[in-house]
């Protein structure tokens, strides 16, 4: 059983900013699937599919940080023109 698995059987979940990444698309799954397979009372539905609009909400806040930090990284690649190259039409 893994540590979002345990978090699911055990009683209060980890916080969602204590998992990585990977935990919380686990934990997210794992919900998924036990949602999926109907089996749940509707209390316990109800609270699953909360914790999980609380994980799909932070892994997309942090894939677009991610996604930014990119961009700002490939901007920092991208190679400014030297003085003698540089477009003097505007000065």
């Amino acid at each position: 059983m893994t540590d979002s698995e345990a978090a699911l059987t055990e009683g209060a979940p980890r916080p969602v900013d204590d998992l990585t990444f990977r935990e919380a698309l686990a934990e997210l799954e794992s919900i998924v699937a036990v949602l999926e397979s109907n089996t749940l009372e509707l209390e316990e539905s109800l609270a699953s599919y909360e914790r999980g609009v609380v994980l799909l909400g932070s892994l997309q806040k942090r894939l677009a940080s991610a996604e930014q930090q990119v961009e700002v990284l490939m901007g920092e690649l991208a190679a400014a023109p030297d003085d003698a190259a540089r477009d003097t039409t505007l000065s």
